[in-house]
């Protein structure tokens, strides 16, 4: 298996526990962009290291669109916080996935990941998204082997697994997937927004500083 040293080990320096919480709860955005930005805080890569959303999945199947979901709706909001990599025009997945971790290589000194994905669950915990440190595992739940991705990862569970998996994804309800996508989209837009207020700020602040 093709090696990516920089992912496959955890890169904080404490790791908090996962957060979830469902896509419906009123505070779900806030509430995940504060999770998310409190993990990137405590990565060691630093706050100048590149930000890459890699959002994995395909629009062939609907319970798995919920990454190029992710990926296209905070790619058309613009803005130069994160590098977008999966969208619904150019998604990735599990026959790309090592060609693209390759080029965001290339193309980034150093980046910080953060990896996108669905997944399935118990029946209970379907509408949850998660929110932890340290890599994911894309295409565990249907037995695909591909390399771990992410120093943060975000995964929405979109059905039920432990049956016949690929047609669980391919009949999943697409208003729910959208639903979690909008939530994920919205917290990963107010994490850049937050954090390009604070850059402002900081750089405002040392202007005047140096004014006096």
């Amino acid at each position: 298996m093709e090696e990516f040293p920089a992912i496959t080990h955890v890169t904080a320096e404490s790791v908090p526990a996962k957060f979830r919480i469902h896509y419906e709860d009123p505070q779900a955005v806030a509430l995940l962009a504060a999770d998310i930005r409190e993990r990137l805080s405590r990565c060691r890569a630093g706050s100048d290291a590149p930000k890459v959303l890699l959002c994995i999945g395909t629009d062939r199947s609907t319970g798995d669109s919920l990454g190029p979901l992710v990926g296209s709706k905070v790619a058309a909001a613009g803005g130069s916080y994160y590098h977008v990599y999966g969208t619904l025009a150019e998604p990735v997945h599990a026959t790309n996935l090592k060609e693209k971790l390759g080029k965001i290589y290339r193309a980034h000194r150093n980046p910080l990941i953060i990896a996108v994905d669905a997944s399935l669950g118990y029946l209970e915990n379907v509408g949850q998204i998660n929110v932890g440190t340290g890599p994911l595992l894309p295409g565990a739940g249907v037995n695909k082997s591909l390399p771990p991705v992410g120093h943060l990862h975000v995964t929405a569970v979109v059905n039920v697994g432990g049956f016949m998996e690929y047609l669980v994804l391919q009949n999943t309800r697409l208003s729910v997937v959208m639903r979690q996508a909008e939530v994920i989209a919205a917290a990963f837009l107010a994490v850049a927004a937050a954090e390009e207020e604070t850059r402002g700020a900081l750089e405002w602040g040392t202007v005047w500083t140096r004014s006096r």
